[in-house]
């Protein structure tokens, strides 16, 4: 296929011969045009990982070409380091608490989702490819090989998008459960799948004990080397003070350090960085979620990175009509089969209905293993399967990978789960001073008992807090016009003077106030008001200086806490 842009240099130049070895001007091109994709598909309400893939398209071999293959294939070491970030974040997710409460219904649901796709993927190729080439043989091998590997679910995309909507709950630790151990599964199946074929086709595949203790090789010794380095960084930082900076610089490099091993052993460095994760989480003392945290900042440029140059590596013109064919089987097929089996393998361990529901929804992107199983049956069957494989997964890897976000978004949307995963400084960060409330009345209303005029007498206003939350008030002349402040300890101080203290004024004893708000002004903005000038309120103005009311610092907190403790009653009735 011609590129429309290289056609536009001159003779025998290409467009990444340009900047080839450029790579700044590659990643701001990949990160950039990345970053406006997600932000549009986000306005869309679709989420941005699906933009971030569509972008790959455009610019990748099934669109202009932009990167061309060569191109993509050096930005390799990316990828790599994007899913052991995710690996990472995911293994922190794993508690040892999670997994003992969990541990039932995760290898119920594990074992189900696996392997009733496996089944039904592999019943319906085998059946339309004997009656297109009435080949049984190769019928067989083809089914049985891509009914092996439908059962791996990719995380990257997957958690990508619980993390964008901050979802928390029963479902979402489900998913991450499920999406970390699922690969694994895929790996024996594909073992087992791969020796059957390669004895029905002649091949020279090795024999299934070979290749089962290769598996066996494989997942104990990236686990260990992800322990080893959990064992390491978290020494380390047991003398690390409040030091942000070099904190994040030991995680990532313990982090990239376990990669780097797993890449010349061959290895999984996902399953590695994954153990690396649930080593800190549940054996770490101190700082395990600052950690986490840091990690989590340090993500996004690189997740846009990463699913762009997945986009970039679909070629979907390479599809011939009966592939075409196979692949729309293989989806259909491996998504009833992952709806069947995770709502089964739910269902008979009793877990909570959300999970029965909606998990279906949540395990359709396949990526990264799906990938590495068919390269993997390309060398294993050159001749034979091997390239149809290839090309099936690469079809539908486009078309899950598109599809697959969206339906988990609709999933946690529908549990429940939206939103729920947020600390009191998340909650702060959102909240505006309007926001907060007295009883069934705000602060910044008109009506709002914290407000008096300056004819107010002071026996009405000790009156007032008999029936009112307030502890102070703001004063306003007659055009409605902020004054003055009055504060309990001011009250106190008049009451001093006996029976004609009662007589006076509000506008008598006020103060004239320091500092104002305005009703827009952020929670954050507010409490650094009350500890820089050492107020524990703040009269809230609107345009002109109009007096709308006051917020106090108690009051923020109350409503702070109110919002955690709601948040936390929700999760508690999703089980």
């Amino acid at each position: 296929m011609d590129n429309p842009i290289s056609n536009l240099l001159p003779q025998g130049l290409h467009f990444w011969q340009l900047y080839g070895t450029q790579l700044v001007l590659l990643l701001g091109i990949i990160m950039f045009f990345g970053a406006v994709g997600g932000w549009i598909f986000q306005k869309l309400k679709i989420p941005q990982v699906v933009g971030y893939i569509v972008i790959g398209i455009f610019i990748g071999s099934s669109g202009f070409r932009i990167l061309e293959p060569a191109v993509i294939s050096a930005m390799n070491p990316v990828s790599t380091v994007a899913l052991s970030m995710i690996g990472f974040l995911v293994g922190g997710e794993l508690k040892i608490g999670t997994i003992k409460k969990y541990g039932k219904q995760f290898v119920s649901i594990l074992i189900f989702e696996s392997i009733v796709p496996a089944i039904i993927v592999s019943c319906v190729i085998t059946l339309v490819v004997w009656l297109f080439t009435k080949n049984i043989v190769l019928a067989i091998s083809l089914g049985i090989v891509l009914g092996a590997i439908c059962a791996a679910t990719a995380p990257a995309a997957t958690t990508d998008v619980l993390v964008e909507y901050r979802t928390r709950g029963p479902l979402t630790t489900t998913i991450y459960g499920i999406v970390a151990m699922d690969d694994a599964v895929a790996l024996v199946l594909y073992t087992i799948a791969s020796t059957i074929a390669g004895n029905l086709l002649g091949g020279n595949v090795a024999s299934f004990g070979v290749q089962l203790l290769e598996i066996v090789r494989d997942i104990f010794g990236s686990m260990a080397i992800g322990v080893a380095c959990g064992f390491i960084l978290s020494r380390i930082l047991k003398y690390i003070v409040n030091d942000e900076g070099r904190t994040l610089s030991f995680a990532l490099g313990a982090l990239f350090l376990c990669t780097g091993v797993c890449e010349i052993f061959k290895f999984d460095n996902i399953l590695a960085a994954m153990s690396l994760g649930f080593y800190m989480i549940n054996f770490s003392r101190g700082k395990t979620k600052a950690v986490f945290n840091l990690v989590s900042k340090f993500t996004p440029p690189v997740y846009v990175l990463f699913f762009v140059l997945v986009g970039a590596k679909l070629n979907i013109w390479i599809i011939t009509p009966f592939l075409g064919l196979l692949a729309v089987l293989y989806v259909a097929g491996r998504t009833l089969g992952k709806a069947i089996g995770a709502t089964f393998g739910a269902w008979i361990t009793n877990a909570p209905k959300t999970v029965q529901k909606y998990l279906p929804f949540c395990l359709l992107s396949q990526a990264g293993v799906a990938i590495g199983l068919s390269i993997a049956a390309g060398n294993d069957f050159p001749d034979t399967i091997g390239p149809q494989i290839l090309l099936i997964i690469t079809a539908t890897t486009f078309i899950v990978q598109l599809l697959g976000p969206i339906c988990v978004k609709m999933g946690v949307t529908k549990a429940g789960e939206v939103g729920l995963n947020v600390t009191v400084e998340d909650i702060e960060k959102t909240t505006r001073v309007q926001d907060v409330m007295w009883g069934q009345n705000k602060v910044c209303s008109q009506d709002s008992p914290a407000i008096v005029e300056e004819t107010t007498t002071i026996a009405e206003i000790l009156d007032s807090f008999s029936h009112t939350p307030n502890l102070n008030y703001v004063v306003r002349d007659e055009k409605g016009m902020l004054i003055g402040i009055i504060s309990l300890e001011h009250l106190k101080e008049v009451m001093q003077l006996g029976d004609f203290a009662e007589s006076m004024l509000a506008v008598d004893i006020m103060d004239r106030p320091i500092v104002t708000c305005a009703p827009e002004m952020p929670v954050p903005e507010i409490y650094k008001l009350y500890e820089d000038y050492d107020i524990d309120a703040v009269p809230i103005v609107g345009a002109g200086n109009e007096a709308l009311g006051i917020i106090e610092h108690q009051a923020v907190d109350h409503y702070l806490h109110s919002r955690m403790i709601e948040l936390n009653r929700k999760l508690e009735k999703l089980g």
